[in-house]
């Protein structure tokens, strides 16, 4: 049997997408199959996913994601190929396209991706770039993948170390944020228990005010009046240089993405 699709790695990042695609109805189960090779973490697939085959080696198919970890993406892009695929889409940090299509081969199109830990609840972040010789067509089905668990953005290859830096590393900023409002809170007075529900409706609101508004300086201006409790607040902030600070670890963690591809 071939299959329309495989994704080879089941880890979470391999399961939100398959969820994504399933619940899209993206892929309808009999044409889609997971391969794992660890036998504990084949047995959860199984049950998340029923009716889909869960494998410990790559069958035939027509397409397959690559979400394993980065040292193995060149081997595992040729088991695919040679298993039929002729498209390919890696979700693996700082594996260059060029690397892929070596390893995979003429005629197989190459898409490399940089997804976010948010795909894991379909609020991801996902950017784009296809290998030289890959086509429109091939970046609509990579985007029609990635976007069955988030918004998908196409870039130059190039720029995957910014996207990278900014909205792959960015979850782990925003986590830093809700923990210093979270022990902001503790240290106020509020019970940490009534705190933490607090801060995650906080940035889930603001979150969804910005996605409407699209104007982030805007939305801060609203809330802040003159002389009020949020511009005391504001001005410590622009005083710790709070803005520059998060500016320059987007540029360092741009840079670390270049060096790991190099």
């Amino acid at each position: 049997m071939t299959f329309e699709l495989v994704v080879i790695g089941g880890g979470n990042m391999g399961a939100a997408l398959v969820g994504g695609l399933l619940d899209g109805g993206v892929v309808a189960r009999p044409d889609l199959a997971i391969v794992e090779p660890d036998e504990a973490r084949r047995g959860v697939l199984a049950e998340m996913f029923p009716d889909v085959t869960v494998a410990d080696a790559i069958p035939g198919c027509e397409a397959a994601v690559l979400a394993v970890k980065p040292q193995t993406i060149a081997t595992v892009a040729a088991e695919a190929a040679a298993a039929g695929a002729t498209r390919l889409l890696s979700v693996a940090a700082g594996v260059t396209t060029s690397v892929m299509t070596g390893a995979a081969g003429p005629g197989v199109a190459v898409v490399r991706a940089m997804p976010n830990t948010p795909a894991l609840v379909g609020l991801g972040v996902s950017a784009i770039a296809g290998a030289e010789g890959s086509g429109d067509d091939d970046l609509d089905w990579a985007e029609t993948i990635l976007g069955a668990v988030g918004i998908v953005v196409r870039v130059a290859e190039s720029q995957l170390d910014a996207v990278t830096g900014l909205t792959g590393s960015g979850p782990a900023y925003v986590f830093l944020v809700a923990e210093a409002l979270i022990d902001a809170g503790v240290l106020a007075g509020l019970p940490r228990a009534t705190v933490e529900p607090m801060v995650g409706q906080l940035l889930a609101g603001s979150a969804a005010l910005l996605q409407r508004d699209g104007d982030a300086a805007g939305l801060r201006a609203k809330v802040t009046s003159p002389g009020g409790t949020t511009a005391a607040g504001l001005r410590v902030l622009e005083e710790r240089a709070t803005r520059a600070a998060l500016i320059d670890a987007v540029q360092a963690a741009t840079e670390r993405s270049r060096e790991l591809g190099a």
